[in-house]
């Protein structure tokens, strides 16, 4: 198939040469003029491409997207076809399909699991939208899921919006195993017992019920710097986890693991915590217990 991708990163550039392995053809472009891309406008994208034409737009979630798929319906023609492969919204999936569908142009939805490794191993796919549509670009989503069988890496979700809740649900599901094996490694390292944390971790990535490919990430790591010493703590979260959080609240589903692993992330940016400076303060108020006090320049100081 012929097909355009925007958004060259390093999921995007990835992509297109997973495409390009498997006998087809990409048109790529990019904003960055240093990024491999093959046109340098959208418009040329599209006049690349013979109709029904069928775009991938890999670009970063909200206002980008946005902006690209408004650009593209005023570019593309009846019948063709807009695939959003970001982390999208699920509802603003419903609001790019509604804008397109104005001017019939078909609309997919695909959440994409697989990081830069996916060039290699293949990617996670997730779509959602009309069987008609999926169906007409299952060559492109064939070729890139992991090898294998179909339904072992490639799901038609349901309609608009499914591809994107169901990555949206599989990222909160990443955040509350990540927080697991975090917190597992640094209960190893807390005992004088466990002399080799890292053979431990390695141990547990064949023949366990824990093993995962985050497990064998996790091992790598250690093996790259065997006590973390070149990473701080401060961990970022990019969306998926607080849509997930407040998706359970709207729906009234528990989810105890993810919503403490979204908080976690959040203690991870704070070198001082207001609230644990409170908790101090009302043990040594109502128990007298000791307080540690700051000190005049450090930030931190002696048991006084």
């Amino acid at each position: 198939m012929q097909i355009g991708l925007i958004g060259l990163g390093k999921m995007g550039a990835n992509m297109a040469e997973r495409l390009r392995r498997a006998g087809h053809e990409v048109v790529g472009f990019d904003q960055s003029e240093k990024a491999p891309r093959d046109v340098a406008s959208l418009e040329e994208l599209v006049g690349a491409l013979s109709a029904p034409r069928a775009v991938w737009v890999m670009v970063p979630a909200g206002g980008p997207t946005q902006a690209t798929i408004e650009k593209l319906g005023s570019l593309m023609s009846e019948g063709d076809l807009v695939i959003d492969g970001g982390n999208s919204k699920y509802t603003d999936d419903q609001k790019h399909a509604a804008f397109l569908q104005e001017k019939n142009i078909r609309y997919l939805d695909c959440g994409v699991s697989g990081g830069v490794w996916g060039l290699e191993n293949g990617y996670g796919l997730m779509v959602g939208g009309a069987d008609a549509d999926v169906e007409a670009v299952m060559p492109i989503f064939d070729a890139l899921r992991p090898d294998g069988p179909r339904a072992e890496g490639f799901a038609h979700a349901g309609r608009v919006g499914a591809g994107h809740f169901a990555k949206m649900v599989h990222n909160g599901i990443e955040y509350g195993l990540m927080q697991a094996y975090a917190e597992g490694y640094e209960l190893l390292t807390a005992v004088d017992e466990v002399t080799d944390v890292p053979a431990v971790l390695k141990a547990w990535t064949r023949g366990t019920v824990v093993r995962s490919w985050l497990l064998d990430l996790l091992v790598k790591a250690l093996e790259e710097d065997p006590k973390l010493a070149g990473i701080t703590g401060w961990v970022e979260d990019s969306g998926e986890g607080r849509w997930t959080v407040d998706e359970a609240i709207n729906h009234a589903v528990p989810l105890p693991v993810i919503s403490a692993a979204l908080f976690a992330r959040f203690a991870s940016r704070q070198e001082d915590s207001p609230t644990t400076k409170a908790v101090a303060a009302l043990r040594n108020q109502f128990g007298g217990h000791e307080v540690h006090r700051a000190g005049p320049t450090s930030g931190s100081g002696d048991v006084r």
